[in-house]
């Protein structure tokens, strides 16, 4: 990824509007940073189009990322989150800052075999070379691209024993791969139910991208936790206490990851990523282990906070709003990402941010205090603003 400059900001949110937008226009060389969606464009978009429905554009602050300084879009209707997010993005700096990876591009799409005939597993297993000639036929331009079918499972142990379901295994490139993943799946569909001696079921990719996730990490010294009247050392104590409880009871994983995707959708959104499938994903992933649990944790390390977050995240630069809406063009050349991976390592950071922020604030003053501030501010009714503090 590249850095657009600085995106350590003092006093950013106390600048007017136009100063602002002027500052994050001199870093895009795409047009559409805070333009609107034309009704045309909308139109082409999706269908039976009668409006454009619109939310606020912001940015994060703070961020750095593999030691790259990074600004954030955000598209959310919510106040305090991107304060939020550039607040533990400051605190985070003060450590390692984030420290992300992402596995290669693999999605994975199922086709369901029902009733086969004896040896059919075997048979399947067999015939991989065959199945990914007859993918890859259907999808020549992504294998230009490098890309294209890569492996093939047979699964037995779904449900009644009448049923088989064939995973394949694909390198999506720069793409999510939904439509990849499925176009190959209907190819192939017939060819499996003939081997298998079956006949086919459902075809489609599954959003637990299991094979595709991305991590992050982040150490922050205590020091840079304290917050007024509250000791770093306290903070830190309260939000590794806190981790605890999420991955205690799934009542209160819920809310912790909640947390996390006040970040992370909001990102994807700007981005015009699909932020329902990388949810769907996430939480499948959470409960994997039988009871839902959190997709971050925190703990002491000496004098130091760590944070950890590991999720799916299946993420494209091509494809879909991506590149049909402008605004979300510029927001991804805003960032610097030159290839999904990275996308994906930005995104997980920014969801590590928001948990951090959250768990910050209940280990210290109250989710409310800061929040509510926030909130009568933005909804232009008295409230005393001191304190509140995104830099």
């Amino acid at each position: 990824m590249k850095s657009k400059g600085k995106s350590r900001l003092p006093g950013f949110h106390n600048r007017s509007l136009a100063k602002r937008l002027e500052e994050i226009s001199r870093r895009v060389t795409k047009p559409g940073f805070g333009a609107d969606l034309t009704l045309e464009k909308a139109d082409a978009m999706i269908e039976n189009a009668v409006g454009v429905f619109c939310l606020p554009l912001g940015i994060a602050t703070n961020f750095m990322i593999n030691g790259v300084e990074l600004l954030v879009p955000m598209a959310v209707e919510e106040p305090s989150v991107i304060a939020a997010a550039s607040n533990a993005a400051r605190m985070a700096r003060a450590g390692t800052g984030f420290l992300a990876q992402a596995d290669p591009p693999i999605m994975a799409g199922q086709v369901e075999i029902l009733d086969p005939s004896p040896g059919a597993k075997e048979r399947l297993e067999n015939s991989v070379d065959e199945i990914v000639r007859l993918a890859d036929s259907v999808q020549p331009e992504l294998v230009s691209l490098g890309g294209g079918m890569r492996t093939m499972a047979v699964r037995c142990d779904i449900g009644e024993p009448g049923r088989l379901v064939v995973h394949l295994h694909v390198d999506c490139r720069d793409a999510m791969g939904a439509n990849m993943v499925n176009t190959m799946a209907e190819a192939v569909s017939h060819r499996l139910a003939e081997i298998a001696g079956g006949r086919a079921g459902l075809r489609i990719l599954t959003n637990l991208a299991d094979r595709r996730l991305a991590r992050a990490r982040c150490s922050i010294p205590f020091e840079a936790l304290e917050r007024k009247g509250f000791p770093g050392k306290d903070v830190a104590l309260g939000v590794s206490a806190a981790s605890d409880f999420a991955s205690s009871d799934p009542y209160r994983a819920a809310t912790h990851n909640k947390g996390i995707f006040n970040g992370i959708d909001a990102f994807l959104l700007a981005c015009g990523n699909d932020w329902r499938a990388v949810e769907a994903g996430a939480h499948a992933f959470a409960a994997r282990g039988g009871s839902y649990a959190p997709l971050a944790t925190w703990q002491i390390e000496g004098s130091y906070l760590v944070g950890e977050a590991e999720m799916p995240m299946a993420v494209g630069l091509v494809g879909g709003a991506s590149t049909a809406h402008p605004g979300a063009v510029a927001c991804l050349d805003l960032v610097g990402v030159e290839c999904a991976s990275e996308l994906a390592q930005v995104a997980v950071s920014v969801g590590l941010a928001t948990n951090l922020a959250a768990l910050a604030a209940l280990a210290s003053e109250g989710i409310q205090s800061g929040h509510m501030q926030l909130h009568g501010k933005k909804q232009a009714l008295p409230a005393d603003t001191e304190g509140i503090d995104s830099e």
